[in-house]
Parts: C-alpha cells; structure tokens; sequence
C-alpha cells in the first residue's frame, strides 16, 4: 500500500464529530467518498468516511461510529492520507508529487527536467532551467510515466 498525503486535519467541527481538513488535493471528487478509507496520523489511523460536505475552505468529514467531539479530538493536527489505488489515475493523470525529474520534451526535443511544481491558486505552473511554464491540457501531446516524459508542444514562446 501506498500512502499518500492529501491534507491536514486542522480542527474540529461542532459537536457531534465531524473535522476540517485543509486540503489542495487536485483529486478530492476521488477521494471524499462515503465509505472511502482515509489513513490518520504517523500511525495511519484508519477511518471511514461517512459524511463529507464543503464548507468555506474546508473539506468537512464525518467518520463511521464516531459522534462525539471527544472522540476526534485526538486527531487534530494530523495529517490525511490515502491509498494510492483508490485514485484510479488515467494515463494523462500525475500526482503532483511525481512530477520533479520528469523531462520536457518540446516538439520531440528534450528541453529540461522539470524542477518545480506549483498549484497556485488552481494554475499550474512548471518550472524547467529556471523558467515558468504553464501546466496546461492545451500544450500537453502526450505523458510516459514509464519512461518520466512528459510531451509538449507549442510552448517555444515561455523558453
């Protein structure tokens, strides 16, 4: 199994149970699933889901057999983790925590290794020998994450 970290619990919520986890996660529609498995913890606590809503900035999530305030309190400040398989990626799909050392090819020729990845406030931006580039749908031909390439074109106007 896998584990990947895709939030933090940072409080809880009312009284009955329920906790806030701040989470950029890029695939949350995934992930806060009723019945879903999220792992809590260094010790990866395991919990199942049975409530989730939205609400302001947080992801808000009810666990099975849990009720009471007292009861989640322990986790607050842990980190949220997943199993990487429950995630079902298709073949144009990469974790962001993949993405360092992937190469860039442009029009068939390598231009770099990527050395950053940044969500930043829903853009996604690449960085490759020190200059930004778009990480957008629009200029991707082609992923091998196999062989860690990524395939683009038209991008000759960001290098």
């Amino acid at each position: 199994m896998k584990y990947i970290c895709i939030g933090k619990i940072v409080n809880t919520h009312a009284l009955k149970g329920e906790v806030r986890i701040v989470s950029n996660f890029e695939f949350k529609d995934r992930v806060f699933n009723k019945g879903n498995k999220l792992y809590l913890g260094q010790f990866k606590t395991e919990e199942i889901i049975e409530t989730y809503r939205k609400h302001k900035q947080f992801d808000m999530v009810k666990f099975v057999g849990i009720n009471y305030i007292n009861d989640v309190l322990k986790y607050k400040g842990d980190s949220v983790y997943i199993d990487e398989s429950i995630l079902e990626l298709k073949d144009d799909e990469i974790l962001e925590n993949e993405f360092v050392d992937y190469e860039i090819y442009n029009n068939e020729k390598l231009i770099g290794k990527i050395e950053e990845y940044r969500n930043d406030n829903g853009n996604k931006i690449i960085r490759i020998n020190n200059k930004f580039i778009p990480y957008n749908k629009d200029f991707i031909q082609k992923i091998d994450k196999v062989n860690k390439r990524i395939y683009m074109h038209n991008i000759e106007v960001f290098l």
